[in-house]
């Protein structure tokens, strides 16, 4: 048995051919014989929506390109600045007018000096609540880098939100709000007819968003449909996986002013702040190719769910359902197959394939949390990668490019597709589990 055969009959994978026919067509049926019937039949199943997926993509592409023309942004605005970043071209203005434009905003603020969507977003949060007023969050639990920020675990005199005196609460349902007067919320995309209902039974109240992850998902953009603010990270989905670091502040121009004098200081607003010219052309080129990755990456999550749901997984979204944002979970059940999905990750990734991924404590989290992020920027996740928290239900939160899924090889003859990969290991090693 040769080696390459060899290898055939011990892999779950499926193998690549060889010895490719010559001609065109036939080159073409070997590739397509490359990919696990599992994973043929489902892309087959999701044309449907792969088809809506690809509109909203034409759609939120020419909203982009727009933007860019009515800006008429030109070569000398990625010239970038130094110090006080006074003097850098006016790149740094046009580049927030562009991004108002995309997301239906009066006004933005988008910055490298932001350093995660979790900073952005308390830079708002803290621009726009004072002592006495409420946070309600009507999409459930927040993030867990949001908790020290709010107050809810850890924070005590360090300045969060429930040191300076502001309240906070849950309300999983939207309809509780009708009728209530707030001082705030914060709420996680709702859809438009939830924002319009609020606004017209509370105009004291203001809506903001925690867009990470939610741009160019959806052809619409929380703005345009009555938020107040959002905020949200450049290295996730507006970054377009080129943009190196940063975070955007948009909505009401007041609001986004406020939120600037948070980032830096009462009286600095955004005239001030140095950005290096190549970061300042990755900014602009990132947001110009957002929409395309964002919609790779919405297929990858959907191709995930729906072969993972076929296996017997719990899945967060399920295949079919409309989607807010580009993260796929699966639960896994425990911590030894949570460990398990991210090394295999991780030894699919471009960057780091051959570090194993260990679990520990992060900053801002309150379990342990696992990563596999083998990406070019780190943070970046829409290339490949899958974090999860260590703890029940053991869920694993996966976003991936579609055809970066599609297109991975592993060494040697093998050649394979990555969730049948996982999934048949789990099974090799008794750690496949259905979910009831």
């Amino acid at each position: 048995m040769t080696g390459a055969a060899a290898a055939a009959a011990v892999s779950p994978l499926v193998a690549w051919p060889r010895s490719a026919p010559a001609s065109r067509g036939g080159r073409r049926a070997a590739r397509a014989s490359a990919f696990h019937p599992d994973v043929s039949r489902a892309v087959e199943s999701l044309q449907a929506e792969f088809r809506e997926v690809d509109r909203a993509l034409a759609l939120n592409s020419a909203r982009v390109s727009a933007a860019f023309h009515a800006a008429h942004v030109a070569p000398h605005h990625f010239g970038g600045s130094t110090g006080y970043g006074h003097d850098d071209g006016g790149g740094r203005e046009v580049l927030d007018s562009v991004f108002a434009q995309i997301v239906g905003a009066e006004a933005a603020i988008v910055r490298p000096q932001f350093f995660s969507g979790t900073h952005a977003i308390a830079c708002a949060l803290f621009a726009l609540l004072r002592p006495g007023h409420e946070l309600l969050a009507v999409a459930g639990p927040p993030y867990d880098t949001l908790e020290e920020v709010i107050g809810i675990r850890g924070s005590a005199n360090v300045g969060s939100l429930k040191d300076f005196g502001v309240a906070y609460r849950e309300v999983p349902q939207m309809v509780a709000l009708i009728g209530m007067l707030l001082q705030m919320l914060s709420d996680l995309r709702p859809d438009a007819p939830s924002y319009k209902d609020l606004v017209m039974q509370n105009p004291n109240c203001m809506v903001m968003v925690d867009n990470c992850y939610g741009e160019f998902v959806e052809t619409s953009e929380p703005p345009m449909v009555g938020a107040d603010l959002i905020a949200g990270s450049l290295i996730k989905n507006p970054g377009g996986t080129i943009a190196p670091c940063g975070g955007y502040v948009a909505g009401k121009k007041d609001l986004v002013a406020a939120a600037a004098a948070r980032l830096s200081a009462p009286g600095l607003g955004v005239e001030f702040g140095s950005t290096p010219g190549h970061v300042m052309r990755a900014l602009f080129q990132g947001l110009f190719l957002a929409p395309q990755m964002v919609g790779e990456a919405v297929k990858g999550g959907m191709l995930i769910a729906e072969v993972m749901s076929t296996k017997g997984y719990r899945v967060q979204p399920l295949p079919r359902v409309p989607r807010h944002d580009i993260v796929q979970a699966v639960e896994l059940g425990n911590r030894e197959r949570l460990i398990a999905f991210c090394e295999i990750v991780q030894q699919t990734c471009p960057v780091g394939s051959f570090i194993k991924p260990t679990a520990g404590e992060t900053p801002g989290y309150a379990s342990e949390v696992i990563f596999a992020d083998g990406t070019f920027i780190d943070g970046s996740t829409s290339e490949l990668s899958c974090d999860g928290p260590l703890r029940d239900p053991y869920a694993v939160f996966c976003q991936v490019k579609f055809i970066i899924l599609l297109g991975i090889d592993v060494v040697s003859s093998e050649s394979c597709q990555l969730i049948i990969g996982i999934t048949d290991l789990m099974q090799e090693t008794n750690m496949a589990h259905v979910f009831g």
